[in-house]
């Protein structure tokens, strides 16, 4: 993944509808008066809407979410949005600050799988010492050197000289580094025992926060896929890859100084993700 790379916007599809109106022509009156006059409902039309309301209500009741922790979300039923949180409980171990330990099932490599995205996208990787510990804990064994050199590549000194970091990677004084990726969601693409690849759909923040900085901090949006393998009693990055998008609008919300997104950094922690 290269957090520098820049995210586009899709312009093809805009909000709205056709744009026509009614006309009302001579003789349409006596329709519409009578409509109109038709609009208050009879006492026995309230009743059955009434019982139709009561209806529904007790199906979407009947129908509604009852997981818990210790019941799989795969049995919830037709009812059960693909997209949903299946309830199962984190994972509760963690080696070099990454979580780790996940279970050997399709959620499991789900999980994995945004908690690497987390770590492979984190200001750390810009240290060498701290991106050698991190991919020496996702990393599947026969994979290992092989994504060293390339992720040693993408977070090269120079690099970080070009958007304004010291050349070990951190932040010049007066100003805090910025490189987070937050997982909106996750879609199991190929699934097995011993092998999954997983889309893992983010926002990112990434720049430098502080008055001087030649690259401010700016949100995007992209996915990462992630192929894992089972091994070592977890689930292993195997490989990455990182395209835009999906992107949505940009909202009106007020942009919010250097100094305000700098201690947001530092105040707000992260999560361990589970599908």
């Amino acid at each position: 993944m290269n957090p520098g790379d820049e995210q586009g916007y899709d312009t093809d599809e805009r909000y709205g509808g056709t744009g026509q109106t009614r006309t009302r022509l001579p003789g349409d009156e006596d329709t519409y008066d009578t409509a109109r006059r038709s609009m208050r409902p009879s006492r026995s039309l309230i009743t059955v809407v009434g019982v139709v309301v009561l209806l529904i209500a007790a199906i979407a009741f009947a129908n509604q979410n009852t997981d818990n922790p210790g019941t799989p979300s795969d049995a919830r039923g037709p009812a059960a949005s693909p997209t949903s949180p299946t309830g199962t409980a984190p994972v509760d171990t963690s080696t070099s600050g990454i979580p780790t330990g996940h279970p050997q099932t399709k959620q499991g490599a789900e999980s994995a799988a945004a908690n690497y995205a987390v770590a492979l996208g984190s200001a750390e990787m810009f240290n060498k010492e701290r991106r050698q510990a991190i991919v020496e804990t996702v990393s599947a064994p026969d994979q290992r050197a092989a994504l060293q050199t390339g992720f040693d590549a993408d977070y090269s000194p120079q690099f970080a000289e070009k958007i304004g970091l010291e050349p070990d990677g951190s932040a010049p004084s007066g100003s805090t580094f910025v490189s987070k990726t937050l997982p909106a969601g996750t879609k199991v693409k190929e699934y097995s025992d011993t092998s999954a690849t997983v889309d893992v759909w983010c926002s990112g923040l990434f720049g430098l926060a502080g008055d001087r900085s030649i690259t401010p901090v700016t949100a995007s949006w992209f996915t990462v896929t992630v192929e894992l393998g089972w091994t070592e009693g977890d689930w292993k990055v195997r490989s990455t890859e990182q395209k835009s998008g999906p992107t949505p609008v940009h909202s009106d919300s007020r942009v919010s100084g250097s100094k305000e997104i700098g201690s947001a950094v530092d105040e707000f922690g992260g999560f361990t993700y589970a599908r």
